[in-house]
């Protein structure tokens, strides 16, 4: 899970100051395929690229290994993820928690945090080579680093908390056991989440960089196939305006290609869908690097090896958002929308090609991991003209990618900020009435569009039952499901933020949120208090332990479960009352209260 950051300035290799590097601006050429030769990018310079990356590689500074045990991943830098890429390396931890994970070099704690989401113990060191290395999903930190965020904690009442220290607080030397690896946050099994940031900008780079000379890899990349994406309105494949997707088989010679014909006219794009593996393991990784050529001349490269927080969204366009909230199935795409800002792409002609002659256009994928192993797939498209379908503009609204964008309807309204979308769109509505309903439910669009920031969509309550507006909000319906996205009571209006065009409608949360004991015959004995939280709909907002009137700190998991260890620092031996009170995101609460004796 990654949190945001604000980032303006590009880093140079790992080796490097950050402060001295300088910034590589991608290169988007807006030009046709044919152009001088002197703007082209040939084949024989791919090659050049790719082994001056592993010579810079080798220069990149060693860092200490943060384990005890020889390095395995389970993820890399890059990898496509939900609405993100991966911001770094994942490393196994042998299956289990609790495993000594040591400072990587000499430095000092620069920021702490604590959370049932995300990194869930996070932890962040600043060294003196101007990076900040992240160590996330901690079972617990060292005791002089424990001890300073309890005091805070209680300080500030909250389990949650992200604190920021000076240099002179936690120094740290290199091997210093700083914590031990666990599973906390949004994790999915026991393992240590590791970044390298740019200290001044917090852009991210590639932390493998650090430890290739103690990973095995010999295994490429491996290509399962492709889509021939037509542009709208202005290309077509086997007689049809939709996507074109193509298995990568081998021939006899051992050649990677493509089964079955391609036919295309106009303006299309491609899309490759692959992934890489390493020695030893059985995971899958992303792929660093991904080449595009159209009759040897490349005209996309793809080289992911740096980006910044508030870059990571445009994966949604750098990848087929429809297949994947279909299929949850990745396709990198080899074009480039106008509104994709991703510094790592290099193109010619955003990496469309033009297919405007009956003939045979060669293309190739390689694709390259970052120990140079490569993968090749040739591809054969077949120029034939053909009738391009019109662009279907009835009862559709034009968004222009660049501008502000503004709907309006009975009982809606929607508001798209200069930004937010990655291509034009023809925007069509629908609505579905249902009287016993506090709204219509609204569609917005036929087809899944991501949104880079966030979208004011507000609608009308037909009827107003809630004595406690705060009840109200809005709710975003897919596959049967409901998801809360909440919003603001304005005179019969509700006003919410929105990440995606989809179904919307209101709902209203009455329902206070559940406390569920669990083991109560073991707490006195086991010297703590454990309970579940739940809630119906708007979800657990906060929650506060009291003993006796006093802040207890309930620490809490991602299944929402709260525990509280006796803290026999500040619990003395006799009776005392317990209270818990927890909030969902509407205002209801519920208390909980148990007397005990300890």
């Amino acid at each position: 899970m990654d949190s945001p950051k604000t980032a303006k300035k590009q880093p140079g290799h790992p080796m490097n100051s950050p402060k001295t590097a300088k910034k590589q601006p991608a290169i988007h050429y807006i030009c046709p395929l044919k152009q001088k030769s002197g703007m082209k990018i040939p084949y024989t310079s791919l090659l050049l690229l790719l082994i001056g990356g592993i010579l810079a590689k080798a220069e990149a500074q060693r860092l200490r290994n943060p384990l005890d045990f020889p390095i395995l991943l389970s993820g890399n830098f890059g990898e496509l993820r939900s609405n993100h890429f991966h911001s770094g390396i994942d490393f196994k931890t042998q299956g289990a928690e609790g495993k000594p994970v040591h400072a990587v070099q000499e430095g000092y704690v620069s920021r702490i945090s604590v959370s049932p989401w995300g990194y869930g113990n996070g932890l962040y060191i600043t060294h003196p080579d101007g990076t900040t290395t992240v160590y996330g999903h901690l079972r617990e930190f060292s005791k002089k680093i424990a001890d300073y965020v309890k005091a805070r904690q209680y300080e500030r009442e909250s389990f949650n908390v992200d604190l920021r220290l000076t240099p002179d607080l936690l120094p740290v030397e290199r091997d210093e056991v700083v914590a031990l690896s666990g599973n906390t946050g949004s994790s999915g099994g026991p393992h240590l989440h590791f970044e390298v940031r740019d200290t001044e900008t917090e852009e991210l780079l590639d932390p493998l960089d650090y430890f290739l000379d103690r990973i095995t890899d010999t295994r490429p990349p491996k290509i399962q196939g492709i889509q021939i994406v037509p542009i709208e309105g202005k290309g077509v494949v086997n007689g049809k305006s939709g996507k074109l997707e193509r298995k990568a088989v081998a021939t006899k010679e051992g050649e990677l290609t493509i089964a079955g014909k391609i036919e295309a006219w106009g303006e299309i794009g491609l899309a490759v869908k692959a992934c890489d593996y390493m020695d030893n393991t059985t995971n899958t990784y992303g792929v660093r690097d991904i080449t595009l050529t159209a009759d040897s001349q490349v005209i996309f490269r793809s080289h992911l090896d740096t980006f910044s927080f508030d870059e990571t969204r445009y994966l949604n366009s750098f990848t087929d958002y429809e297949t994947w909230k279909e299929r949850r199935s990745f396709y990198t795409r080899s074009f480039i929308e106008p509104g994709n800002r991703l510094r790592f792409l290099e193109s010619v002609n955003r990496g469309i090609l033009r297919v405007d002659e009956p003939r045979t256009y060669q293309l190739a994928y390689t694709l390259a991991d970052a120990f140079g192993n490569t993968t090749r797939l040739s591809i054969r498209i077949e120029g034939k003209e053909q009738e391009i379908p019109r662009i279907d503009t009835a009862r559709a609204v034009f968004f222009h990618w660049g501008s502000e964008n503004r709907f309006g309807a009975k009982g809606i309204r929607l508001v798209l900020p200069r930004g937010n979308l990655y291509n034009d769109l023809y925007f069509r509505y629908s609505v579905k009435e249902d009287s016993a309903a506090l709204s219509a439910t609204h569609l917005l669009h036929d087809k899944p569009v991501p949104l880079h920031g966030r979208a004011r969509l507000s609608l009308f309550a037909r009827r107003d039952t809630c004595a406690d507006r705060r009840q109200y909000g809005v709710i975003r319906l897919q596959d049967g499901r409901a998801s809360w996205i909440g919003g603001t009571y304005r005179d019969g209006w509700i006003d919410a933020e929105i990440r995606e065009l989809g179904s919307y409608k209101i709902a209203s949360d009455t329902e206070a949120p559940v406390i569920t004991p669990l083991n109560r015959q073991a707490w006195i004995r086991g010297e703590r208090f454990v309970f579940r939280l739940s809630d119906n709909l708007s979800g657990v907002q906060s929650y506060r332990g009291e003993i006796d009137g006093q802040f207890a700190l309930f620490e809490m998991n991602n299944k929402s479960v709260v525990t509280y260890r006796f803290d026999k620092e500040r619990l003395r031996r006799g009776r005392h009352e317990l209270k818990l009170t927890v909030t969902d995101a509407c205002g209801n609460e519920s208390v909980y209260t148990h007397p005990f004796t300890w």
